[in-house]
Formats: C-alpha cells, sequence, structure tokens
C-alpha cells in the first residue's frame, strides 16, 4: 500500500514538474546546445557558398584572432575593475549605514532602485544626462572644478572608464544589501571582548568583521564577477563597444562578429570561449571558497 502511494506521489509530481522542465529544456539547454553545433561550422550569410562543417577552424581562428585577445583583455579589466569597485564601495557604504540605527529602511528601499533598472536604460540614462559632452552633469562637474571638458564616451580610456562607473553604479547596491545584512547578523558580544582588549577599530574590521563576513563577500564577488563577464545591455546602449573597439569587451564582440558581419559561425565561437571563460573564473571562486571554508 505505502510504495503504491509513493507511486502515485511520484507520478503527481514529475506531472507538476514535467511543463517546466519543458521550458528549461527549451529555452536552455536546446539553444546552447545548438551553439556548441554552431561553432563547427561555417555559417555566413554574407558568404553562404562557404557554409558547411568547419570543425576546430574557428578555435584556431580566435587564437590568432587579434581583436579576440584584446577583447579578453578589456573584459578581464571591466571584471577586475567593477567587482573590486562594487564590493569597496559596497562595504564601506554597510558599515556606514550600519551606524545609522534609525531611517535604514530609507537606505535600503534607496538602494533597490538602481537594481530594479534594465540595463539599457541605465546606460541611456547615462549617456545621455551623465556623460553627454558641454551640457551632461558630470561634464558639468569637471568644468566647475577647472579640469576641463572630457569626452567621456568619444576618447579611449574615458569611454571605458565610464562604462565600469555605469556598471559599478547599478550593483553596487547588491554589494551593499548583501554585506548589510552580514554585518547586521554579527554577535555583539564578540566585539565587546574585543574592546575589552583594548583592540582599536582597524584592528576589529580586520581580525574579526572581515573574518565572518567573508562567506557573503565570496557569494558577492562570484555573483558580480559572472554578471560582469556577461555584460551587454549597458555597454551597448551607452558605447556600442565604441570608440572603435575600446569598450568591445568579449560579449559585444561576439555580438558584433554574428550580428554586424553575419559570420554566425565564429561568432557561436567566441560565445562558447566567453561560457568556458566564464565557468572557469566561477569554478575558481567557488574552489577558493570551499578550501578555504573546510
Amino acid at each position: 500500500m505505502r510504495s503504491a502511494a509513493f507511486r502515485k506521489e511520484g507520478s503527481f509530481a514529475a506531472l507538476l514538474v514535467a511543463p517546466s522542465l519543458v521550458v528549461l529544456v527549451l529555452t536552455t539547454t536546446f539553444p546552447l546546445v545548438y551553439l556548441f553545433w554552431s561553432s563547427f561550422q561555417n555559417i555566413n550569410l554574407a558568404m553562404p557558398f562557404l557554409d558547411g562543417f568547419a570543425g576546430l577552424d574557428n578555435y584556431r581562428r580566435m587564437i590568432g584572432d587579434g581583436g579576440f585577445w584584446h577583447s579578453i583583455g578589456l573584459t578581464a579589466i571591466y571584471t577586475l575593475a567593477t567587482v573590486v569597485l562594487q564590493v569597496a564601495v559596497g562595504l564601506g557604504l554597510a558599515l556606514l549605514v550600519l551606524r545609522i540605527p534609525a531611517g535604514q529602511w530609507m537606505f535600503r528601499i534607496v538602494a533597490i532602485l538602481p537594481i530594479v533598472l534594465a540595463p539599457v536604460v541605465v546606460g541611456l540614462f547615462f549617456r545621455t544626462l551623465m556623460f553627454a559632452p558641454n551640457f551632461g552633469i558630470l561634464d558639468f562637474v569637471v568644468r566647475w572644478l577647472g579640469l576641463g571638458p572630457v569626452n567621456w564616451l568619444g576618447a579611449p580610456t574615458p569611454a571605458l572608464v565610464s562604462v565600469i562607473i555605469i556598471h559599478t553604479w547599478q550593483w553596487t547596491p547588491f554589494a551593499f544589501l548583501v554585506l548589510l545584512a552580514s554585518l547586521a547578523a554579527l554577535p555583539p558580544d564578540v566585539y565587546e571582548a574585543a574592546r575589552i582588549d583594548r583592540a582599536n577599530a582597524l584592528q576589529r574590521f580586520w581580525h574579526i568583521t572581515l573574518p565572518l563576513i567573508r562567506p557573503a563577500l565570496v557569494i558577492v564577488v562570484i555573483m558580480r564577477a559572472m554578471i560582469a563577464l556577461s555584460a551587454f545591455a549597458a555597454i551597448f546602449a551607452a558605447t556600442g563597444g565604441g570608440p572603435g573597439t575600446a569598450t568591445e569587451i568579449l560579449n559585444l564582440y561576439a555580438y558584433r562578429t554574428s550580428f554586424v558581419t553575419l559570420d554566425f559561425g565564429y561568432g557561436s565561437a567566441l560565445a562558447v570561449a566567453l561560457l568556458v571563460l566564464t565557468m572557469i573564473v566561477s569554478g575558481a571562486l567557488f574552489y577558493m571558497r570551499t578550501a578555504r571554508t573546510s
């Protein structure tokens, strides 16, 4: 009787899960398999007479492609800079807000607003209002400080700094909220004992706060690194990868290869390379997390 009931419950559970599983396979697994298949093909709408099986030619081409290595370097700079800034600024804001017991709810609500905005909206906002030449808010501030005009989105280095600022502005509140919750949950007795032992504020932060919130810090770093590696919409809306290729990280390079030059085979190989890079980085970070906690 019990085994029959278990079988009925299992069948009913499988029936409930089946629709979402089918949708998941159709929207993730099938496109992923098709992406891998495309990366081994010559698929170029500009030269369809060359279409066919390419084997590893797309990946061999990638090794000698200067644009690919340029985009890899920009991706590394972009990811490292945005993650470090988000964690540092988010932790600093969390430590500051923690000292304001009244009204923390207001800071939490304000922090949510940039996160819920679509990245393309954020990119257009910064492009039209913050970084616009001559009448942008940031350009006005720079002129007021007497530093002269800066072509934020029209020069290579300022453009790269600009997209880093955009990504940091939108996603620092995520780090802030996670770290604020972690800091609020820390036991006060440990700090009281440290004060009795005459530990100063820096010693308490370094030897107590950081070790206790390290799991939250690692999770924030992992999640922000994975999002930064696959960033697209905000950069595309703000600079389109330009000027030239100054902000063309790997995701934008794969997009341009596929949908501008219409080389879908090589674009698929670039997308696979981005996927592998993301898995390597996230896997390394997860390994470091488990190695430190074990």
